[in-house]
């Protein structure tokens, strides 16, 4: 298991019965890219970029505290080493991202792309990662799979390239995301903005990895 995934499922345990955690995984993915990025980050900021109330906020940085894994003085919240190592290792595995356009396979207004470093193997049909970013939220998402040089719909038959018709969409994905052979491509869609179709694309992500690593272990034990 990747030391991330039980890291992570701590943080976003609650720890009381009558307390309802009010956030979820890519939120806590998304203040580990923000401290990797910058530093350090407000409580203002963090709202801000996270689209949580205060008390969200609050309550996540509690259990960030509480893990050991960020620190807050007057400067705002930093990261501890332990938590620098634990982002390093989670960055790792979804290295890039950018926005695209609408195209034929991003059909929203606002399309935001994640790459998932050598996932291909754990991808099914898509659908999955489509209703992982459905609860974010999202209007859904578009899985490929990087084979061959070549970026193709999970299930396809033929190894047809998805976006053949679409070389410029193709030339961004690779200057922008830097994929190699079995790497997964998941682009979030929304109608009203880019946090949205963000945080859907980054759900799915965050989805196939925690669902390999629960069946993995599942299989192990049995």
């Amino acid at each position: 298991m990747h030391a991330y995934v039980k890291a992570l499922t701590k943080i976003a345990s609650r720890y009381a019965p009558s307390r309802m955690v009010s956030f979820e995984l890519v939120h806590i993915f998304k203040v580990f890219q923000l401290l990797d990025k910058n530093g350090h980050i407000s409580r203002t900021m963090l709202c801000q970029e996270l689209g949580l109330g205060e008390g969200s906020a609050r309550t996540l940085l509690k259990h960030l505290k509480m893990q050991g894994f960020v620190s807050s003085t007057n400067g705002g919240t930093r990261l501890t080493e332990k938590g620098k190592a634990l982002s390093s290792e989670l960055l790792q595995s979804i290295p890039s991202e950018n926005n695209i356009p609408k195209c034929s396979i991003a059909l929203g207004r606002f399309n935001y792309v994640v790459l998932l470093r050598n996932y291909a193997f754990a991808i099914k049909s898509g659908i999955e990662q489509r209703d992982a970013a459905i609860k974010m939220g999202a209007l859904g998402a578009t899985t490929l799979l990087c084979k061959d040089r070549k970026f193709i719909m999970p299930g396809s038959y033929n190894n047809k390239d998805s976006l053949h018709k679409e070389p410029h969409i193709a030339t961004l994905l690779i200057d922008k995301l830097k994929p190699e052979e079995n790497d997964v491509i998941i682009i979030g869609s929304d109608n009203k903005n880019f946090r949205i179709a963000e945080f859907g694309a980054k759900n799915a992500a965050l989805f196939t990895i925690m669902d390999h690593e629960k069946h993995g272990n599942f299989l192990i034990n049995t």
